[in-house]
């Protein structure tokens, strides 16, 4: 890609005002529903901050913010019930952004990178994704980046695409075997 791709904690006060905007985008609120005023996001994004069970992170190109990201531990989670899982079992929500940065191939290659430091948890075997059930775009990103549609799913705020990732499917598909590392966004 010719491309550094880089990740950073989310700061409320420098990004608050920039995840709002990618919110009202007409390509994200369909599936984020989040096209609320400032002062509403504010307070939404202080309660996922403040939660211990997730890390929100902004993913850069070149240093340029394009896409957010939310990883976060399974247990505990709203999709948890739904399948058989571990307590090391971790999930990921994204978007990207600006408009510009849509059907260039970014996606899967953040997809890519952030799941690759969710795996560099040692305990980590498996990654769930829950795109909502209308969004193809996002199944066939998942499905490339070694994720495997389990079943449907309802949850409290959509029908979802219950989706997983083993670490070895990843690692093949990706051709690189997993180190650990320190990584801003990583959790736990």
């Amino acid at each position: 890609m010719g491309r550094t791709i880089s990740f950073r904690p989310v700061d409320l006060e420098r990004d608050l005002v920039m995840l709002h905007s990618w919110q009202q985008e007409p390509h994200v609120v369909p599936f984020w529903q989040l096209n609320i005023s400032l002062d509403a996001y504010r307070s939404h994004l202080e309660r996922f901050l403040a939660d211990p069970h997730q890390t929100l992170c902004i993913g850069e190109l070149d240093g340029e913010p394009m896409s957010y990201f939310e990883s976060y531990w399974v247990e505990s989670d709203v999709i948890e019930p739904y399948y058989d899982s571990a307590q090391d079992d971790q999930g990921v929500h994204l978007l990207i952004g600006p408009p510009s940065y849509l059907g260039r191939g970014y996606a899967l290659l953040l997809l890519k990178a952030l799941v690759r430091v969710q795996f560099m948890h040692p305990g980590t075997k498996r990654v769930v994704a829950e795109p909502d059930i209308r969004n193809a775009k996002m199944h066939h990103i998942f499905e490339k980046c070694g994720f495997r549609f389990q079943q449907e799913v309802q949850l409290p705020d959509k029908k979802a695409a219950l989706m997983l990732c083993d670490r070895e499917a990843f690692e093949v598909i990706t051709l690189q075997p997993l180190h650990t590392r320190n990584v801003d966004c990583q959790h736990r």
